[in-house]
């Protein structure tokens, strides 16, 4: 450790940004502290990615039970309170045990609201300072709030995540991830939705055709969505709440989520009084993480990037800023193929170029109705269906599917992408049969 600094290492905020490269690094050697105004562990793991996805699971296997309904006998529905129960035992240990994988990988936990003093030091909740040679920044991104009247009487993710007790109808402000994942959880458990779109498109990072697919289920579920609402107000009616929108109209609800988006977590860092440089789309980086700033760098969520905001991305991140600062590289980062996915029923999954993109390029565009692949019929998915995009040399550079496991599909294929595998390459692998992973082989 420097003998001029407190550690050699700084990282503001506990998220995959930081912990899933800041434990190695301080196994190597080098002085870490991390600095955590929650939960040690961020958004994902309390908040995001984890709670969602044991939210989902039922849902999962109610949508599969009601497929086999002339096969299986008995009802099955989800018992609200028991999920969140449920939840709270996967979610509740986690802080501790990532606090713990950092400890014993030698690095120093602080709790506390940081706050930049100079290049080099950071006040922690303004009554004790620690210095640093290097500092980087990962506090993510928080929840958007609509600038309207009434604003403080919607909730957020966080608090969806947290419900105790179902509402008999929850209105969505807003058809991105957020809104299209949660929309899908609480109609399965038995609310009313309805989503309100600013626009007429909904899930616009996805190839449209198959959002419309999902879409077109969820109202035949009974989600009602209204497009191009202009949200105006909320206010609240004795235990109701109305929003105003539109041209003088409204619509009474029992709850509101303003899913209106994410943005980054940069209010009272002190980075415009130390001059580091940021705009609406999170902190400026170059190709090594490293903002205008020489000493001071950022990773995960709160960065501008044009990467998809994702766990995988920050966890990639970490592990190369972790490779940087302990001399293992000195090469600029270079990110590989980086795939997304909406957590719907069915979910739409997608990696490397999209189909307007290969479109454009001329390359080879080949669609897969997967409803009627043996795999998906065992199943009964009436929703599945895939494209592939082959380069001129034949090559696949992009796909993207709706289905229930679309999901495992991309990932099976995510080496052909990233490697740039010809389909002489691809038939070379034989994949276990039978599983998705084989299917979506099959048709590479």
């Amino acid at each position: 450790m420097s003998a001029k600094f407190d550690f050699d290492v700084l990282y503001i905020g506990a998220g995959h940004g930081t912990f899933d490269g800041a434990a190695p690094l301080a196994q190597t050697g080098v002085s870490v502290g991390v600095i955590e105004s929650g939960l040690v562990g961020g958004t994902c793991p309390n908040r995001g990615c984890n709670a969602k996805i044991t939210l989902d699971e039922p849902v999962k296997m109610t949508r599969e039970a009601q497929r086999m309904g002339d096969i299986l006998q008995g009802n099955i529905s989800i018992d609200w309170a028991k999920n969140m129960e449920h939840k709270q035992e996967i979610i509740d240990v986690l802080p501790e045990g990532l606090t713990k994988r950092l400890e014993d990988a030698g690095a120093k936990v602080m709790h506390g609201h940081a706050k930049f003093v100079d290049n080099h030091t950071v006040a922690i909740d303004d009554n004790k300072k620690v210095t640093a040679e290097k500092i980087v920044i990962s506090t993510g991104l928080k929840p958007h709030r609509l600038d309207i009247p009434g604003t403080e009487l919607a909730q957020d993710s966080e608090d969806f995540l947290n419900l105790t007790e179902l509402p008999k109808h929850i209105t969505i402000i807003g058809s991105g991830y957020i809104g299209m994942e949660f929309a899908t959880i609480a109609n399965e458990a038995g609310s009313k939705v309805t989503v309100m779109l600013h626009s007429d498109k909904i899930l616009r990072a996805f190839y449209q055709p198959y959002v419309e697919q999902v879409v077109a289920d969820l109202k035949k579920r009974g989600v009602q969505f209204i497009k191009n609402s202009n949200v105006q107000s909320f206010e609240q009616e004795n235990d109701s709440y109305l929003i105003h929108y539109g041209q003088d109209e409204t619509l009474t609800t029992d709850w509101i989520l303003d899913a209106t988006g994410r943005i980054p977590n940069v209010d009272n860092l002190g980075l415009d009084e130390i001059g580091v440089k940021y705009d609406k789309t999170g902190v400026l980086v170059n190709d090594y993480l490293q903002t205008n700033i020489e000493n001071i760098y950022a990773s995960g969520d709160v960065i501008s990037s044009n990467q998809p905001k994702v766990t995988p991305a920050a966890y990639f991140e970490s592990k190369y800023l972790m490779s940087l600062f302990s001399g293992q590289t000195t090469d600029p980062i270079k990110f590989p193929v980086i795939p997304t996915v909406v957590f719907t029923s069915p979910r739409i999954a997608q990696a490397g170029i999209s189909v307007d993109e290969g479109k454009k390029k001329g390359y080879q565009i080949s669609e897969n109705d997967l409803a009627n692949y043996w795999y998906y019929i065992v199943d009964k998915e009436p929703i599945a269906h895939s494209t592939q995009i082959h380069d001129k040399e034949g090559h696949l550079v992009g796909v993207t599917e709706v289905s229930d496991q679309a999901e495992d599909a991309i990932n099976a294929l995510l080496p052909a992408i990233e490697f740039k595998f010809d389909r002489q390459q691809v038939s070379r692998l034989i994949g276990l049969f039978p599983t998705i992973g084989y299917a979506a082989w099959h048709r590479a």
